[in-house]
């Protein structure tokens, strides 16, 4: 089991454009190859989405909970925990029967076409015309933010936010930081805000 606390992307509302360059960086960075948005040749399938309610919008994704309801009710142990990546969903082992879908508290949760190598990963199933053989289709399975998991320069979304509005948090440093500022403040000393642990 994990001891530390997993890192999340933060969003913050009040700096949000609704521009979806976050959606349009994920879908890139998650092509095989490492696309640019211009060269994207299958359909746009971002792990975080841009939500508007009235003159607010702001993106939501996977927060990596640290007792994740979907690892928890996943019945195929396709989504798990890691040490440094917070939670991920192994693709081999999802059989898209949305349970985590129901489970997930933030709705970061998605049921989508899978692309692995630019083409649609793919799934068998029992053909209905002929009930004893079996006929390929495109699979729908757990999709959801992985953090740009092996990206060099992380998540793609944090790194395109013309605003500023994503922030890749990791909760130790913010707990560190927070802990040395109240100890400064009960000090007298001050508190040094913002400043980097």
């Amino acid at each position: 089991m994990p001891t530390r606390l997993s890192p999340f992307i933060l969003a913050t509302a009040a700096k949000c454009i609704g521009c979806r360059a976050c959606e349009l960086a994920c879908s890139a960075a998650h092509m095989q190859g490492g696309v640019s948005v211009g060269s994207l040749s299958g359909p746009l399938s971002p792990r975080l989405y841009l939500m508007r309610v009235g003159d607010i919008c702001v993106p939501v994704g996977c927060r990596h909970c640290e007792d994740a309801p979907c690892a928890a009710v996943c019945p195929n142990a396709a989504i798990y925990r890691t040490e440094n990546d917070g939670v991920q969903v192994d693709e081999n082992r999802c059989v898209g029967c949305k349970t985590c879908l129901m489970a997930c508290p933030m709705g970061a949760m998605e049921i989508a076409q899978i692309w692995k190598h630019g083409k649609p990963a793919m799934r068998r199933v029992v053909d209905p015309s002929n009930p004893e053989d079996l006929q390929f289709e495109p699979a729908l399975l757990a999709s959801k933010c992985d953090l740009c998991r092996g990206r060099e320069a992380g998540p793609a979304c944090v790194q395109a936010c013309p605003e500023k509005a994503l922030d890749l948090v990791d909760p130790v440093k913010i707990k560190k930081r927070r802990n040395l500022e109240a100890a400064l403040a009960l000090s007298g000393a001050g508190a040094r805000a913002g400043g980097e642990i």
